[in-house]
């Protein structure tokens, strides 16, 4: 039995590891992370697939939504995820404007995604408005992974972070959508915050896998910002999330020990110090006389 702090022994996942789970019935795990030592954490653990989202922008850059964060900003946080994950499907997200423009953009930066930041995979929002991307950027031999319902890149149309797919009119048309992304050659699709029974009927439609979040247990996968699982942040969690840590708390009391021991002089100990052989700092007191 492995333990969280070794490595577990498995291949490399892949997008036809994500086929194969379904057929066999076999529950997909996803999680994000931005950097090079939650990389390492969550690989260890045996996690399917490492998502470097956009979501990002907000939990690491602090800016309200996932809008500002660049191509640039993406390619530097994969980067450092690829150095440290070895055997997770590693998803990069394709940030706002890098894919909308044109279809020649859209292929031309996706493909950075596996030339310069070792990518397994790209993820990008939306439906039948994005098939002439998909169809290209599959057709240059990039896997994509679909994202449809609630698309933070489209937070303005929505006019905030509302549930999806709750009339039967929207409903019908994800479903149409998710069939769309199907039949363009995404591997996989990732359903935000639509109702579970929707949820449920359509991986049910499909033949490649589903990840929800927010999406309730009808999926194929379940996927969560990694930071909204560890409690990273004292402010408000989405009511799908599951907290399996309240770090933010932690790190806090950390925080305040640390500044009580400096003020009362309790840190540094000689433990934490370097001393010079006496013979040596003698001489250095008898040179500078």
């Amino acid at each position: 039995m492995s333990s969280p702090t070794s490595p577990v022994q498995r291949k490399k996942v892949t997008t036809h590891t994500f086929r194969t789970k379904k057929a066999r019935g076999e529950l997909i795990t996803m999680l994000t992370a931005y950097d090079y030592p939650t990389a390492l954490a969550v690989d260890m653990a045996g996690i399917d697939s490492i998502l470097v989202g956009d979501s990002l922008g907000m939990v690491v850059l602090g800016y309200d939504s996932t809008l500002p964060v660049t191509m640039e900003d993406m390619l530097h946080h994969c980067k450092a995820v690829a150095r440290g994950a070895k055997n997770a499907l590693l998803v990069g997200d394709m940030p706002f404007m890098s894919y909308q423009a044109s279809v020649d953009e859209a292929v031309r930066n996706a493909g950075r995604f596996l030339q310069e930041a070792s990518m397994g995979a790209v993820k990008l929002e939306g439906g039948r408005e994005r098939r002439a991307a998909i169809d290209a950027i599959v057709g240059a031999g990039i896997p994509v992974m679909g994202h449809l319902g609630l698309t933070p890149q489209s937070v303005h149309q929505f006019g905030g972070y509302r549930a999806q797919g709750k009339t039967a009119l929207a409903a019908k048309r994800l479903l149409d959508d998710a069939i769309l992304l199907e039949e363009a050659g995404c591997f996989s699709i990732v359903f935000e915050t639509i109702p579970t029974q929707l949820a449920r009927y359509i991986s049910n439609r499909l033949e490649i896998p589903t990840i929800g979040i927010g999406a309730g247990d009808g999926c194929d996968g379940q996927v969560l910002v990694t930071h909204d699982l560890l409690g990273l942040f004292d402010r408000f969690t989405p009511s799908f999330v599951k907290k399996y840590a309240e770090l933010h708390v932690v790190m806090a009391e950390a925080f305040s020990q640390y500044k009580l021991d400096v003020e009362q002089g309790q840190f540094p100990t000689p433990g934490h110090c370097f001393e010079m052989p006496d013979e040596d700092w003698n001489a250095f007191l008898e040179s500078v006389g």
